[in-house]
């Protein structure tokens, strides 16, 4: 076979119609080259009685091609097929001329399928990885991801669950890359239906999901009681936060929000015989000040209690219960103050969900004798709520 191929090279090429190689009984048998009437095809390789068969290679006249097996006349069989105006390349099994069973197909913008086809297109089983390096392993139908598969995303995020043509739909899970978990139904390739996702700050929201959108989403902090709440220095106050949607209600699919405690300080002279001064505190506190329209500047402010004379750092503990937040034991600080005339609130609300249980934030005692004004802002990813300690005039305002 490969002498004759070398003898067929070796001659000039056949004119179209014309045949070039080994006859039996007056038909084409054995190796040979032929260049069909229209010019478009040229077949070298294998024949039996008149037809290809066996080994050989079907070359197209854009410079396209097929090398493989051949059946009477068919290609049926392992080959390998590439298309000259897609730089696709494709090797594996064939059925008439079409890509059927089991192959891989190279694509010239470097993705890749590897599995079964159905007459030309991937279906049934199969992994693929597209230009991007996202790679998807399932089941395939039309060409399409269509039934259960894996996803891993170019971002990270990686997706188990159920497809219908390349969109997910169904049940899924989706890992994210920061660690937020979304498990329940899916439709049109987003969250629709029941569905539970633990975002990576530790927000659960478990409920009805609209368009990727939480159905009973809470839009409000909101501090439970009077405006104004008449204190004793010294002693502790409890507040009571509730997280409420547009209309007023309850959120009720929430838990696991957090919020974080600030005190805010304003410049007021110390005495320097003062052991121990707030401002000393703060400086241990590596984070810069944020200013706020009252004349403020808060910083992040540790949770503590007094433990045998000695400050000691105390986390924030959950308080079970749907209706919001509980912020316990806030001591009004004993000692020297300075008065504060100013009252004002900053009230923000934001769109992210928020948290149906509460938690609560232990002691926060600065050191007697200080001479400050204070503030404490409770934030919850957007939504903000500064409250004003008037210590003075041993009152809490609250909005």
């Amino acid at each position: 076979q490969g002498l004759a191929s070398l003898l067929l090279g070796q001659m000039a090429a056949p004119r179209p119609g014309c045949y070039v190689g080994a006859v039996k009984a007056q038909r084409r048998e054995g190796y040979g080259l032929y260049v069909y009437p229209n010019s478009f095809f040229q077949y070298e390789g294998e024949w039996k009685q008149g037809r290809k068969h066996g080994h050989g290679k079907l070359l197209f006249k854009d410079g396209s091609y097929y090398e493989g097996e051949f059946v009477d006349g068919e290609i049926m069989g392992n080959g390998l097929r590439y298309w000259a105006s897609t730089g696709n390349t494709y090797s594996g099994q064939f059925v008439s001329g079409e890509l059927h069973g089991n192959g891989v197909m190279q694509y010239k913008d470097g993705g890749k399928y590897e599995g079964e086809f159905s007459y030309g297109m991937r279906a049934g089983h199969g992994l693929l990885v597209d230009k991007d390096g996202q790679i998807y392993q399932g089941t395939f139908h039309n060409n399409k991801k269509h039934g259960g598969g894996k996803m891993t995303f170019k971002n990270g995020d990686k997706y188990e669950g159920d497809w219908i043509l390349d969109q997910r739909q169904g049940h899924g899970v989706l890992h994210c890359a920061d660690g937020t978990v979304y498990e329940g139904q899916w439709r049109n390739d987003v969250f629709n239906g029941q569905g539970t996702k633990i975002h990576c700050s530790g927000v659960i929201y478990d409920g009805l999901w609209i368009n990727g959108y939480p159905a009973a989403q809470a839009k409000k902090i909101v501090i439970l009681g009077p405006e104004v709440i008449d204190v004793i220095q010294g002693s502790a106050i409890t507040l009571h936060v509730q997280l409420q949607n547009e209309e007023g209600e309850v959120s009720e699919y929430e838990n696991g929000r957090l919020l974080e405690i600030w005190a805010g300080v304003k410049n007021h002279q110390i005495p320097t015989s003062s052991s121990t001064s707030l401002f000393k505190l703060i400086e241990e506190v590596e984070r810069k000040p944020v200013k706020t329209p009252f004349g403020f500047e808060c910083i992040s402010y540790p949770l503590m209690d007094a433990v045998s004379g000695s400050w000691e750092l105390k986390a924030a503990v959950p308080v079970s219960g749907k209706s919001g937040f509980a912020l316990a034991d806030l001591p009004i600080p004993k000692g020297d103050i300075e008065p504060e005339s100013r009252s004002d609130t900053l009230l923000g609300a934001g769109d992210a969900p928020s948290n149906e249980d509460g938690f609560e934030g232990e002691s926060l005692r600065p050191p007697a004798s200080q001479k400050c004004s204070m503030a404490v802002l409770f934030s919850e990813t957007s939504c903000l709520h500064l409250l004003q300690l008037i210590i003075n005039h041993s009152c809490f305002w609250m909005n």
